[in-house]
This record gives structure tokens, sequence and C-alpha cells, in this order.
């Protein structure tokens, strides 16, 4: 594996860790939403990413057999969450049903910080690879002169 190719995959996760922590925050700071612009309590997000491959059509053809297992990642998108809403009894709310009962997203705090620890960490390592990599890339520069 060569520098380049080593930058793209952190890269690529360095990508989807931001896209993962701006979805959990934007959780985090809807938890107790009842009413959004398009009506309704606001739905939890979640981010979908896959393995995708780092390589141009063309540097697929020189790989050798030590690089061909190489993947980044790639966000699919971001899609609400199918969990049921939480019914509250609060009469006295502003958008309290007929009943009296008011729906709230279904996010749980404990699980979205754990998410979002979870992404630091991943964050973390990415840039910590990249520092790694650019300093492997400076002691190659050097041994050159």
């Amino acid at each position: 594996m060569d520098f380049l190719t080593a930058l793209d995959i952190s890269a690529s996760g360095l990508s989807a860790d931001r896209t993962r922590i701006n979805t959990i925050s934007m959780n985090l700071a809807n938890a107790k939403t009842t009413r959004t612009p398009d009506g309704g309590p606001y739905r939890r997000k979640t981010v979908v990413q896959v393995a995708t491959e780092v390589d141009d059509p063309f540097s697929v053809h020189m790989r050798s057999a030590l690089d061909r297992e190489l993947r980044g990642t790639r966000i699919l998108g971001v899609t609400q969450d199918t969990r049921p809403l939480k019914q509250v009894y609060e009469p006295g709310h502003p958008d309290a049903n007929a009943e009296g009962y008011v729906f709230y997203p279904d996010i749980n705090v404990v699980e979205e910080m754990a998410n979002l620890m979870s992404a630091q960490r991943n964050y973390e390592a990415n840039v910590t690879t990249v520092e790694a990599i650019k300093g492997m890339y400076l002691k190659a520069l050097e041994i050159g002169k």
C-alpha cells in the first residue's frame, strides 16, 4: 500500500465519522422536539455507510495481491429511524392531541452518547493515521536528500 492509498482510506473514514457525529448531535439536540417544519415530532436519524473501493478504475489493474482487500467507507445516506414515537400524557402541552398525549421522538440519550463516543474515537484514530502517514512521508523525503 502506498501513502496516497492510506490517506484515501483515512480521509473516507474522517468524512464518514464527521457525518455520523453531525447526525448524532442533531438527534441529541432534537430529543424533545414535538413539532418540526414538516409537521409532527422529530424523527431520529441514522447514517448508512458501506465499504467501498478506494482506487480509481486504472489503479485497480495495477494492484498487488496485498492491496486487493483495501477498502474505505462511503455514506449511502441518512435515513429516518422507524422506531415508534413515545406518548407522554401532558394535557397542557400545546402539541397534545385530543386525549392529552404528546408524541416525542424515541431517542435514548445514553445510546446516542455511546454512538457519539464511538464516532469520536474512530475520528481520532483516523487523524492519528493521517499524522503517522505524514511522518513516514517526511522521513522518506529526508532519506532521499
